[in-house]
């Protein structure tokens, strides 16, 4: 068979039209049914579409973040990584994975439907949609990107990209957002996560962990004696712009899964992501001053992001103080996880896994806490969503423990299992003097940098 990909495109189609026998409405592609049921829609398509083009815009800050903590050598590679997570993964995720996600739900495992947003799902409604939980589909892939930086080929992190975005994002995601048996367990109003602590964050943060430990640390990271070297990166220029636009953008990210904006509930949610941005940076900062006598910039930009990855769970569901006291926690958590990792012989070469992993986990379970029941889960309305302080008895917290502890092994086991598949069949890590080199030269054939371009830096 020497062109099998012309066999799995023709079994995609055939697939794709079957499906439309799971299309359970007609498709309304001029809007005209929509706009006659919901007069108030075009404010809604607005509001989602920029808060949607906010998060796309995130994934330069990602890129940002990640180059500037890595070194010089490896800036186009990390440039082609982030780029690859919408070039690829959005094609991945517009034939099969945005089904598979929000398709009619089978078993509470998975959802089924016509592929290549055919038959029913040629609705403007449904390309909203798509468009939404595409985003946010690249914003987990770009996550990994970071926890293996600068030892990864990109043929390697090409094919991951696509194996995220049509499957493991997408399955997880119908668990909590598509129908699937999360949403559905028997505790509190099943598992919650409003915009995105487990999907997204945790999602990417654990299969990062799994990436980072099947490659092994860099070259040079760890001495004879095992300890710990300071590879410090390039600009930390970059790396702060970088946060800027990703704070920024969150003000999409979180407000935006409204999917609504007639509920003035956002404005609670924004003043929410900033209070936790802030005391997260703020808790990084002081820990680290305490520890190194030093006013450590990335930790405390590593430190903003991971109160913003915390209050993504619950932001629309707490109150102000609240948030602080999530943001405080996620400051102390990111500075942990960080060192944790490095006694554990972990390299992750931006933080990765301690801002998304770890914090992505915390913010699940914040919202059985401090949930304080002014407002519903957004999909439904009503009943609104209670915590623990605020008497709505252990049954929350106990769905969100459950499904935080999902979406970490999910994506760990999914990432370990990824990885080590690709390893053995083409081997996932440059060689050691490519490594020394840079990435940029070998896998891209030139520097980000020429005019400046030394190979150790």
């Amino acid at each position: 068979m020497k062109r099998p990909w012309v066999f799995l495109l023709l079994a995609l189609l055939i697939l794709g039209l079957a499906g439309t026998a799971f299309a359970d409405t007609a498709p309304d592609p001029f809007g005209i049914k929509t706009l006659a049921d919901n007069p108030k829609a075009p404010v809604d398509y607005v509001w989602v579409l920029v808060c949607g083009f906010l998060v796309m815009f995130m994934q330069a800050g990602f890129a940002m973040v990640e180059t500037g903590f890595c070194r010089a050598k490896n800036a186009t590679n990390l440039m082609a990584k982030n780029t690859i997570d919408f070039v690829a993964g959005s094609l991945g995720f517009f034939v099969v994975g945005y089904v598979f996600l929000k398709g009619t739900d089978v078993g509470g495992f998975i959802g089924v439907g016509p592929l290549f947003l055919t038959g029913g799902q040629y609705d403007v409604g449904k390309y909203l949609d798509f468009f939404w939980q595409l985003v946010f589909c690249a914003t987990a892939a770009t996550i990994v990107s970071g926890a293996v930086a600068e030892r990864l080929k990109f043929s390697a992190y090409l094919l991951y990209s696509i194996i995220i975005s049509v499957l493991v994002y997408p399955l997880y995601g119908h668990w909590v957002w598509g129908g699937g048996w999360l949403s559905k367990l028997p505790f509190g109003l099943g598992h919650l996560d409003f915009a995105g602590s487990g999907v997204v964050h945790t999602i990417g943060g654990m299969f990062g962990l799994a990436g980072a430990m099947v490659l092994g640390p860099r070259f040079g990271k760890f001495t004879k004696e095992e300890k710990p070297n300071a590879i410090p990166g390039h600009s930390i220029t970059l790396a702060a712009l970088g946060v800027f636009i990703l704070w920024f953008g969150w003000f999409g990210f979180n407000p935006g899964s409204t999917f609504n904006a007639h509920h003035l509930r956002i404005s609670v949610i924004a003043v929410n992501t900033l209070l936790a941005a802030s005391a997260g940076g703020f808790a990084a900062l002081l820990i680290v001053l305490v520890k190194t006598k030093i006013y450590d910039v990335g930790m405390m930009l590593n430190g903003v992001l991971a109160g913003l990855v915390a209050v993504t769970a619950p932001c629309a569901w707490i109150e102000a103080w609240a948030a602080v006291v999530i943001g405080l926690i996620a400051g102390i958590l990111v500075v942990i996880g960080v060192y944790t990792l490095e006694r554990l012989k972990v390299d992750d070469p931006v933080g990765a896994v301690s801002v998304h992993g770890v914090n992505g986990i915390w913010g699940l379970i914040s919202v059985g806490i401090f949930a304080d029941g002014t407002y519903g889960n957004y999909l439904t309305e009503a009943p609104f969503v209670k915590g623990l302080l605020y008497g709505g008895g252990a049954g929350q917290l106990i769905a969100q423990v459950i499904g935080a502890a999902v979406a970490a092994l999910w994506a760990f086991l999914c990432g370990y299992i990824v990885f080590k598949i690709l390893d053995a069949i083409m081997g996932i890590r440059v060689s050691p003097q490519e490594e020394i080199g840079g990435l940029d030269v070998v896998e891209h054939g030139g520097s980000a940098y020429p005019d400046f371009y030394t190979q150790n830096k």
